[in-house]
């Protein structure tokens, strides 16, 4: 991939900036940098206006083709996109399962009738939508699915529980993993269906988290209803689309996360500045390592869309995915560690309602890093098994 702008590029980078330079005022302005893992309740409601606000005005699903709302963008211009919009301060989008993650997963798998009834919605981010993967019994290992679904008429009956969703609190909608053909095993007899998030039959439990957050829930189906026709792709395909949703997951959007990081570790440098810590030749070491690491993973996640876009799965390019989910989740949580070195003992402490400040939530949130979306030892497998072609781990019975 050539890593300059080209003139359109340029051009495009400019209208992204201006664009938002000229739209972060008055109310919105107020909303600069909030948001984001860890943080999902700051300002919701406002942060839910900005990004109707964006679909407004044509800034949702810009990567998705012109003839399902989006702007058809190439890859180039999506990572500028995602790279700008970061750069501005501007708030963690509320509609990221929608608009990342499912959206594109309707274009691949979806009927027509799907397509139409819900990507419009996204778009214009009138429905908003959760994901029902991981489980008690089934957090990284998503073929060991329990939760059912059967047939009753013109309607699917949902039973089981799903834990970590985030935003099930806030969403209308859950796209859900479930076994549809009974004495089926691991990755067979799974089934995606789109399930409604308001009826009898569907409870959400918030989960209060070590940041005082509550964005991941415990959501319980217990005989919750959707209609036969939403199953995307056939039942019993349920793991392919599965597994390719998780592909969109690690898209161009991981480009603006690492300007994010970028922003955290220069916060980093600047308070061991301040504090002296600086002069400390093995702290100031661990920042150079940082920023340099950051520059690699850079490089390296754009080398993995261009094969992307080549048409290379994760095991054609290397396992890019896996290696990209290692290096990012590896790296900030590394940095969590990092600023807790560099506050030294006002890092040890919090106020009596317990009010953490930007480094300590960094800190504990970033822990969650290297099991979420995929722990370190499911991405060391899939390398291992799928790329490497290694003997399989023995499975227990």
């Amino acid at each position: 991939m050539d890593l300059t702008d080209s003139a359109e590029d340029r051009a495009f980078r400019e209208e992204v900036r201006g664009w938002l330079a000229a739209h972060l005022t008055g109310e919105f302005a107020e909303l600069r940098g909030l948001g984001g893992s860890g943080r999902e309740e700051e300002a919701y409601p406002e942060r839910l206006a900005w990004n109707r606000h964006l679909a407004a005005h044509g800034w949702t699903c810009v990567g998705w083709p012109t003839e399902h709302g989006g702007r058809g963008l190439s890859l180039w211009q999506q990572v500028i996109f995602h790279e700008e919009y970061a750069r501005s301060g501007a708030p963690t989008r509320v509609n990221h399962l929608g608009e990342e993650l499912l959206g594109p997963t309707l274009i691949a798998f979806g009927t027509p009738e799907q397509q139409q009834r819900f990507l419009p919605r996204i778009v214009a981010v009138e429905e908003l939508w959760c994901q029902g993967y991981s489980e008690p019994g089934a957090g990284s290992d998503l073929a060991n699915v329990q939760t059912k679904a059967r047939l009753d008429g013109e309607e699917w009956v949902v039973d089981g529980q799903k834990v970590w969703t985030s935003n099930a609190h806030e969403s209308d909608w859950c796209f859900v993993i479930a076994r549809t053909e009974p004495g089926s095993e691991r990755h067979h007899g799974l089934s995606f269906l789109l399930v409604p998030m308001d009826q009898e039959g569907l409870e959400v439990r918030p989960i209060e988290q070590l940041t005082g957050g509550s964005e991941f829930n415990e959501v319980f189906f217990s005989d919750a209803r959707t209609a036969a026709d939403l199953v995307v792709g056939e039942p019993g395909d349920g793991w392919k689309v599965a597994m390719g949703l998780l592909g969109f997951e690690r898209g161009v959007s991981t480009l603006g996360q690492q300007v994010g990081f970028a922003r955290e570790l220069e916060g980093v440098v600047e308070m061991a500045r301040e504090n002296g810590s600086f002069d400390d030749p093995v702290i100031r070491d661990r920042l150079a390592r940082a920023k340099v690491e950051l520059e690699v993973m850079r490089l390296n996640a754009l080398r993995g869309l261009s094969a992307a876009v080549a048409g290379e799965g994760s095991a054609s390019g290397g396992g890019a995915a896996s290696i990209a989910k290692l290096v990012w989740a590896n790296w900030h949580r590394d940095l969590g560690e990092l600023a807790m070195a560099v506050a030294g003992p006002a890092g040890l402490t919090v106020g009596p309602s317990y009010d953490l400040d930007a480094w300590q939530r960094l800190y504990l949130f970033s822990r969650a890093d290297t099991i979420y979306g995929g722990s370190d030892e499911i991405q060391r497998n899939i390398l291992a098994e799928r790329v490497l072609n290694l003997p399989r781990e023995p499975r227990g019975t």
